[in-house]
């Protein structure tokens, strides 16, 4: 297929059409004469170069495109299809360390979804009291954000990584979560039920486990929401040959006064309302199906205190920084944020 669709810089426009016209993706591939990649030139090219007064028998040097968007054949695919799809980048050459183009990426092949085996745990089971009266009569992850339950775009979101099979650890007003998702069908996935019947902490839930996962699995608070794409994330913690992974997200914070250093009772300077920043817990983990050992039976236990266990037992435990959207619906202006959000974040 490339031999067919590359062309020297001296080639006429015309030429290049015919090439672009025959071809199944509309691109031209330009090289020199010993098959050093030099550039792209498209259907859209071509047409700009008419309009600007451009006839057929015209050479292409001066119109394609010299600095296209390429990637080294060592790419990470994941990285790739979501950089492809926020930039609206459609075919992409893979070149090797030579600059020969040795492989076109389409992006519609790139998004292929895959299945992936491994579970998601959604903790689902709180009281959302800081959300109260909205969560006196049903539980925070049933509270509507755009025109559907936060639970449902979570599931939603999952489902495009390609992860169909869910737990849910259910508790307050649990009746109301099972009768909307009931086993998952309708939404395309499958949904098994955990029920805690006293508080058991985020970690301390993955005790009441039926049976311990056999894949690495992910476990995610409830009220999130979040662009965040999960294969990669998966994709990352497997690569760091981690136990467990947290997704992190920067968080800045300003003393609201002047803040004093002392050295004994001594003032040694004053730093005038300074800005803090650190990484916090986004909510969503990674795990490998050994963690389930460190987790103390019928004991409320939750994530901070499991990560603890593991890094005084010197296991891999790594943060995987979340640049994304990510939003923790747990006030009322954050829920009010999140609503006023959602059309332009999720129905893009």
């Amino acid at each position: 297929m490339l031999r067919n669709i590359k062309i020297l810089p001296t080639s006429t426009i015309k030429e290049a059409f015919e090439i672009i016209d025959e071809g199944a993706i509309k691109l031209a591939i330009v090289t020199d004469e010993n098959n050093k990649f030099l550039g792209t030139i498209t259907d859209g090219d071509i047409r700009r170069a008419i309009l600007q007064g451009k006839n057929l028998e015209d050479t292409i040097v001066d119109i394609y495109n010299k600095n296209p968007f390429t990637v080294n054949e060592k790419y990470n695919k994941s990285e790739l299809t979501k950089f492809c799809k926020q930039n609206k980048i459609y075919q992409i050459p893979v070149l090797n360390d030579k600059q020969e183009v040795i492989d076109i990426i389409l992006l519609d092949e790139l998004i292929e979804i895959k299945d992936y085996p491994n579970k998601v745990i959604l903790m689902v089971g709180g009281l959302g009291t800081r959300l109260r009266p909205l969560t006196d009569e049903i539980p925070k992850p049933m509270l509507k954000v755009g025109n559907k339950p936060i639970l449902e775009t979570i599931i939603e979101n999952f489902k495009k990584s390609g992860f169909r099979n869910f737990i849910f650890c259910v508790n307050y007003k649990a009746e109301i979560i099972k009768k909307y998702f009931q086993d998952g069908t309708k939404f395309g996935v499958n949904i098994e039920y955990i029920y805690e019947s006293k508080r058991m902490g985020t970690a301390g839930a993955l005790s009441l486990l039926k049976e311990k996962p056999k894949e690495s699995f992910f476990v995610m608070n409830g009220d999130l929401l979040t662009t965040l794409d999960f294969s990669y994330f998966l994709e990352y913690h497997q690569k760091n040959g981690a136990l467990a992974t947290m997704a992190v997200r920067r968080h800045k914070y300003q003393v609201p006064f002047g803040v004093v250093y002392l050295e004994g009772n001594k003032i040694k300077s004053i730093e005038e309302k300074p800005t803090y920043n650190f990484f916090v817990s986004a909510g969503i983990y990674v795990l490998e199906p050994e963690v389930i050992d460190y987790i103390p039976k019928n004991k409320f236990f939750d994530m901070p205190d499991l990560f603890e266990v593991l890094i005084n037992k010197n296991k891999e435990t790594v943060s995987f920084p979340i640049k994304e959207y990510w939003a923790d619906i747990g006030r009322m202006e954050e829920y009010k944020k999140a609503n006023e959000e959602y059309e332009r974040i999720f129905n893009v």
